[in-house]
C-alpha cells in the first residue's frame, strides 16, 4: 500500500481554508490505493450487512448515514482506514459544526465512526490512532420531548371520529405508550404469533433483545379496531407482501408523524407531537409515579442502562407489567 505522508493543520470553523483543507483529505485518500475490507467503506458495508443479517435494521442505517455523512465530508468514494488519523476527524468535526449540525448530531456521527474504526483495529486491519481524542463525544441535555399527564389525558380522550388520518395517528401513539413506549419499527414489525397466553414477546429491532409485555385490554381496543391487512403482522402498518415492507414502515411513520404534529397545534401541545414523545412520555410518567429507574430501563429495553446494570442484571416480567399498569392507569382513571 503506498506510504503518503500528507501536512495539514486543522482549519477553525470561520476560516475560508475549509475548502482548500479538506481539499488535501481527499487528495491524499485519492493518492491510497486502499481496497476491499482495509478501506472506510468496505468494512463499513460488510458490518451493515451483518447488522441487517441480525434484523437490527435501524443501527445499520445509522452506520449507512454516518458512512456517507463523512465521505461526503472527505468528497472522497473511499478512504484507508489506515488514513483516518486525528486531524482528520477533528476536521471533520469542525466541518459539520460550520454547516450547521448540532452537537449532538455530531457527536451521534463520531462515536459511530468509533465503534467502526474500534470494530476494525480489533480485526487487524488498522493500527490504534486514537483519532477520536480530540473531539466531542457526549451527549448534551437536549429539548425536553415528553408531555404532561393532562396533556396525555386530552390526547386519549378528545374527539377525532370526524377525521379519521387524525384519530389513526392519534391511536398508533397512544399504542406506543401504552407498549411501554414501543418504537414505531418495532409495532410495525409485530407478528400475530407474537401475542401469546395474554404476553407480547418480541425483539427489538434496536439492540435483537428479548422483551415481554403484559396484553392489557387498552391495547387489546386499539388492535381490534385496526385490523391487520397482513397475513403476519399483528397492526396495519405494513399491508401488502408486493411492496417493500421497508420503505411501507417509512412511508408510515411519516404519515403517522405529520398527523400527530397536525393534532399538537389542534390541542396546542407545548411541543410538536411524534411517536417518539410518546416512549419520552411513558418513563416521564412512569418515574412521576415513583417507579425505580433500573425498573423503567427494563421496561423500556434499556439493557445497556448503567443504572440497569448497577442494580440488577434481570427484573422480574410481573414487577414491570406492574409498572406498566400504573402508567396506563394514570391516564385512563
Amino acid at each position: 500500500m503506498t506510504n503518503v505522508k500528507a501536512t495539514f493543520r486543522v482549519p477553525t470553523v470561520a476560516e475560508p481554508t475549509r475548502e482548500t483543507s479538506r481539499s488535501r483529505f481527499r487528495k491524499s485518500a485519492a493518492r491510497s490505493n486502499g481496497t476491499g475490507a482495509d478501506t472506510l467503506r468496505g468494512f463499513t458495508e460488510e458490518l451493515i450487512g451483518q447488522l441487517r443479517e441480525q434484523h437490527r435494521i435501524r443501527t445499520s442505517e445509522t452506520y449507512a448515514t454516518t458512512l456517507h455523512s463523512f465521505l461526503r465530508f472527505l468528497r472522497a468514494g473511499d478512504i484507508p482506514l489506515e488514513r483516518i488519523d486525528p486531524e482528520m476527524i477533528a476536521a471533520y468535526e469542525a466541518g459539520l459544526k460550520f454547516s450547521g449540525v448540532s452537537k449532538n448530531t455530531s457527536s451521534f456521527y463520531m462515536r459511530v465512526l468509533r465503534a467502526v474504526y474500534n470494530r476494525a483495529v480489533e480485526r487487524g486491519l488498522t493500527p490504534q490512532r486514537m483519532p477520536f481524542r480530540h473531539v466531542y463525544t457526549g451527549v448534551d441535555k437536549t429539548v425536553k420531548r415528553a408531555i404532561s399527564l393532562e396533556e396525555m389525558r386530552r390526547i386519549r380522550t378528545c374527539d377525532l371520529s370526524g377525521n379519521p388520518p387524525l384519530e389513526y395517528a392519534r391511536d398508533m401513539f397512544l399504542l406506543s405508550f401504552y407498549l411501554r413506549g414501543m418504537s414505531f419499527v418495532d409495532m410495525a414489525y409485530l407478528k400475530k404469533t407474537d401475542l401469546r397466553n395474554g404476553m407480547l414477546a418480541y425483539r427489538r429491532k434496536k439492540t435483537g433483545r428479548q422483551l415481554h409485555i403484559g396484553w392489557e385490554p387498552c391495547m387489546q381496543a386499539i388492535v381490534e379496531k385496526y385490523p391487520a391487512r397482513h397475513p403476519d403482522y399483528l397492526l396495519p402498518i405494513l399491508c401488502t407482501e408486493e411492496r417493500d415492507e421497508w420503505l411501507q414502515y417509512k412511508s408510515a411513520g411519516y404519515r403517522i408523524n405529520r398527523n400527530l404534529k397536525r393534532l399538537g397545534q389542534l390541542l396546542e401541545m407545548p411541543m410538536p407531537l411524534t411517536l417518539y414523545v410518546a416512549r419520552h412520555t411513558w418513563a416521564s410518567l412512569a418515574r412521576q409515579q415513583g417507579i425505580p429507574l433500573s425498573v423503567i430501563s427494563e421496561g423500556m429495553g434499556h439493557d445497556s442502562e448503567l443504572t440497569t446494570r448497577i442494580y440488577l442484571a434481570s427484573l422480574d416480567r410481573a414487577v414491570v407489567d406492574r409498572a406498566n399498569r400504573a402508567v396506563i392507569d394514570s391516564i385512563i382513571e
